[in-house]
C-alpha cells in the first residue's frame, strides 16, 4: 500500500483525483495547519474517512531515531515532518508517494518509494 506524502494529497485534492491509500497523521498535521480553523474539523473528518490514517507507534519511533542517527553520521538531517513520514513508511513495509526529494536520500538508509504519477 502506497503512504502519500503531503504534496501528493494536495496535488490530488487540486485535479479532484482520488486513490486509495493511507496518510501519516503528520499529513493531516501539515495540510490542517494551512486550513482556516472554522474549516478544520471538517476537513480533518474527510481526510480520516478518504485515507488510512498510519499514527505514530513505538516501531514508528525506532525507525525514526534509526533514520536520525544514520543521517546525522552523514553529517546530514531532513526535515522532522519528513522523516517522521519516511519513518512510518519503514515501520509499516510501505512506500512512500512523494515529489520531495528529500525522501531520495533516504533510499540508501531502506526507504522504498513509489514514483509519483506524471
Amino acid at each position: 500500500m502506497n503512504l502519500f506524502d503531503t504534496d501528493i494529497i494536495i496535488e490530488s485534492l487540486r485535479k479532484g483525483k482520488y486513490e486509495d491509500g493511507a496518510i501519516s497523521i503528520i499529513t493531516i498535521i501539515e495540510i490542517l495547519r494551512g486550513i482556516d480553523a472554522k474549516k478544520r474539523s471538517r476537513v480533518k473528518e474527510l481526510l480520516e474517512e478518504s485515507f488510512n490514517v498510519e499514527n505514530l507507534d513505538n516501531k514508528t519511533v525506532e525507525a525514526y531515531c534509526n533514520l536520525h542517527q544514520n543521517l546525522k553520521k552523514q553529517g546530514e538531517s531532513l526535515p522532522d515532518a519528513d522523516m517522521l513520514i519516511a519513518a512510518t513508511a519503514i515501520s509499516r513495509n510501505m512506500n512512500p508517494r512523494t515529489k520531495d526529494q528529500h525522501f531520495q536520500r533516504l533510499r540508501k538508509l531502506g526507504l522504498k518509494l513509489t514514483p509519483p504519477e506524471k
